[in-house]
């Protein structure tokens, strides 16, 4: 268990390394912030001045080994809008992301795996095809597209719902059934697949010729099993809980990292990007680990076979 964990340590470790220099590398090869911040009619004078000021002027190695340097130190530069630290603005909308991808989370697992569960328990029933059919259109939809339509029924058309801000607890309720629902939908169609192929399997056959109760069929031997591909799923959403925040941020004004990503992006703020894509890398990474370990412990062959490599 020792070397697995290891091993999935240093695959971690040199994940986010990769993303780090990814990104410091084409956030450069883009274009020169400077030109944007200080506007093509700015005096060279003072363009030079800003390029020599952020360290700009060097060669782009040599910004690397730099950038590298500092943030083992946790020193991620400085915004070039207003001169603080990128990790402390970063870190400042990490609650507000929270606030809203946590419960959608809780609401993908809570109503994706019950329904899958169910649909497949039932196969071919009419409630089995009306939890495909909404669940198909639930993950084919795109976020942006959702969160218009919710807006339109509930915030303009009912008006019992804000549409954009984060004044009150109830400007959440949106936000969150928007990036939960299509998650519900993933879940119930991977928990249904996982849950069919488990039932077709000999032991759970066997288990039903032996007379054991159904009900202990499926909650000793039907659903321990299909939970490790459901594991896959989950981590997956954890991982990209704070990316998925962009677009649905957006679309409602909230206060969180995917909205400071995009008017970071927009205004070139180098070290700030590079800080929420860290940030990004290191959440999906933890949690990809963190699945990892799951297996270990779910499925004792995973790390048998890690150790045999």
């Amino acid at each position: 268990m020792l070397l697995f964990t290891a091993s999935r340590a240093l695959r971690a470790a040199l994940t986010i390394l990769f993303v780090m220099t990814f990104a410091f590398v084409v956030l450069r090869l883009s274009g020169d912030p400077a030109l944007l911040i200080m506007s093509v009619d700015a005096p060279p004078e003072a363009i030079k001045a800003f390029r020599e000021a952020w360290g700009l002027e060097r060669p782009i190695w040599e910004q690397y080994l730099s950038y590298i340097g500092h943030a083992f130190t946790g020193d991620f530069g400085k915004s070039m809008r207003d001169g603080r630290p990128a990790i402390d603005l970063v870190m400042e909308r990490v609650p507000a992301t929270l606030a809203i991808t946590l419960p959608a989370l809780a609401l993908k697992v809570g109503l994706g795996i019950p329904a899958g569960v169910y649909a497949a328990l039932h196969r071919n029933s009419f409630a089995d095809r009306m939890t495909m059919a909404v669940s198909v259109a639930g993950f084919t939809m795109p976020s942006f597209v959702l969160a218009l339509l919710l807006v339109l029924l509930f915030s303009v058309n009912l008006g019992w719902l804000p549409a954009s801000g984060a004044d009150s607890p109830t400007y959440a309720i949106l936000p969150i059934i928007t990036l939960g629902a299509s998650g519900a939908a993933i879940m119930a169609r991977f928990t249904r697949s996982a849950m069919l192929e488990v039932l077709g399997q000999p032991y759970i056959r066997a288990a039903s010729a032996k007379g054991v109760e159904w009900r202990r069929v499926i909650s000793h031997h039907a659903l321990p099993n299909a939970a490790i591909p459901t594991v896959t799923i989950i981590g997956f959403m954890i991982g990209s809980l704070v990316a998925g925040a962009v677009v649905v941020e957006s679309v409602f004004a909230w206060p969180g990292i995917g909205r400071l990503l995009v008017s970071a992006v927009a205004n070139r703020d180098l070290a700030v990007v590079q800080a929420i894509l860290m940030v990004i890398a290191t959440w999906m990474v933890l949690a990809n680990f963190t699945v990892d370990m799951a297996y270990g412990w779910l499925d004792p062959r995973v790390r048998g076979t890690a150790a045999a490599h």
